[in-house]
């Protein structure tokens, strides 16, 4: 490990363990008309169950409009396993960027997998259900502090699987992981994968309460940052906040995989990860149901079907970004402006705007001013003002609307700038 590797803290959005799900075994197995052998039903259902975000979502009605099918997911992460019931048949060549022992379907704590059953996982043999089950992931395997201080490593593990994801045929690149440190090598891959048309998601991270840092690579300026929601619509509190939150998601009382071994399911909070993990799925299935869009119409569209309340649209919290994402006001309501293909509604600035080109992105783009006030907001679940027709149920992500409330006792200006790394 070199010295500069030694300085930089890696790690993944990590989740809070708050109980235990029997969950599905892992084994060779092959499928025969279904998975046997594995959780009993009740145990699927168990797991299943606490998905609460996906009838909250209105997953059901959107798959019969979208299941993300024509979409690959980049999972940049611990690695994944293919073999898990809920994943077999959605996991396609990869890469391992570790300069370690393994591959990319050698998931070294069971946190990416997770992420990937989150964002495709089929639901089979009771494993966690995805919100688009149609997608295909791609693994990209980096190391965590924990797994360098056992490894010997690449230092540039995680500037490689970025511009491998760029030169992918994936769309979407997610990414649960994330340091206090910038670095050369990342920001330029970061730029390289905006160049090539990629819509790229990561966690803003779950330190509110410990420093509160910019975490890249969702502090860079063309990297989507996303933060995490509970039940009610209320940002976590251990969700970081700041200029670098550019949307948020469910991501409280998530199941995930407790560890490497594959046994069993945890239940607790899985934060920022999670929500990332989720945003992916989202913007999945937006743009399976509109192929011949680019990246930016499709968070485009994102951000302007997100749940903000009063909010003026424009207007960003250092929270929730542009609010809470709302898949279904596009799916099932075909609302939503994709505006200019070209037009990045990150940095306002122009971009190849076609998956797979290799327009010139050698510009340092900085986040647009928004001259816009807002206050220094979290949400609450009130559904009061939700469109006509909204289910009560989480109404900032099927209505979009919710209380605000001021936090810390202050509000200010949110003249949001993203700066050049």
């Amino acid at each position: 490990m070199t010295a500069e590797m030694s300085q930089t803290r890696k790690r993944r959005a990590p989740f809070g363990v708050s109980g235990c799900l029997l969950g599905t075994m892992v084994a060779a197995a092959a499928w025969s008309g279904g998975f046997s052998g594995f959780a009993p039903p009740a145990a699927a259902a168990d797991v299943q169950s606490k998905q609460w975000y996906l009838s909250a979502m209105r997953a059901e009605e959107m798959w019969k409009v979208a299941t993300g099918e024509g979409i690959k997911v980049v999972v940049i992460d611990s690695g994944v396993n293919p073999s898990t019931p809920s994943l077999q048949g959605q996991v396609l060549k990869g890469l391992d960027a570790t300069g370690a022992d393994g591959d990319e379907y050698d998931d070294y704590d069971g946190h990416g997998t997770t992420m990937a059953e989150l964002i495709a996982g089929t639901g089979k043999g009771g494993g966690l259900q995805g919100l688009a089950p149609g997608a295909k992931i791609v693994p990209m395997r980096i190391t965590d502090t924990e797994f360098q201080n056992t490894h010997s490593v690449n230092a540039n593990d995680t500037a490689d699987a970025i511009r491998a994801a760029a030169d992918s045929d994936a769309q979407i690149i997610s990414m649960s992981f994330g340091s206090d440190f910038p670095g050369r090598e990342e920001r330029a891959a970061v730029t390289y994968a905006q160049s090539k048309g990629k819509l790229f998601f990561a966690a803003v991270g779950n330190e509110a309460k410990k420093g509160n840092k910019e975490e890249y690579p969702a502090a860079y300026p063309e990297v989507v940052g996303v933060a995490a929601t509970d039940r009610t619509g209320k940002v976590s509190d251990t969700s970081q906040h700041g200029n670098f939150v550019d949307i948020a998601a469910p991501g409280n009382d998530v199941p995930f995989w407790c560890d490497q071994k594959f046994e069993r399911y945890c239940q607790g909070n899985g934060g920022t990860s999670a929500a990332t993990a989720i945003t992916s799925a989202a913007a999945a299935l937006i743009w399976s149901a509109h192929p011949e869009w680019t990246a930016n119409q499709v968070l485009n569209v994102l951000f302007d079907t997100a749940g903000r309340g009063d909010w003026k649209k424009g207007t960003l919290s250092n929270y929730l970004g542009h609010g809470i994402i709302r898949p279904a006001v596009n799916l099932l309501r075909g609302k939503g402006d994709p505006g200019d293909p070209d037009i990045s509604p990150l940095t306002k600035e122009r971009t190849s705007g076609v998956p797979g080109s290799s327009a010139s992105a050698s510009s340092q783009p900085e986040k647009s001013e928004k001259n816009e006030k807002a206050g220094d907001t979290a949400m609450a679940g009130s559904t009061a003002g939700a469109e006509k027709g909204d289910d009560s149920r989480l109404g900032l992500i099927l209505g979009g609307v919710a209380a605000v409330v001021v936090l810390g006792g202050g509000a200010f200006v949110l003249v949001r700038r993203r700066r050049a790394v």
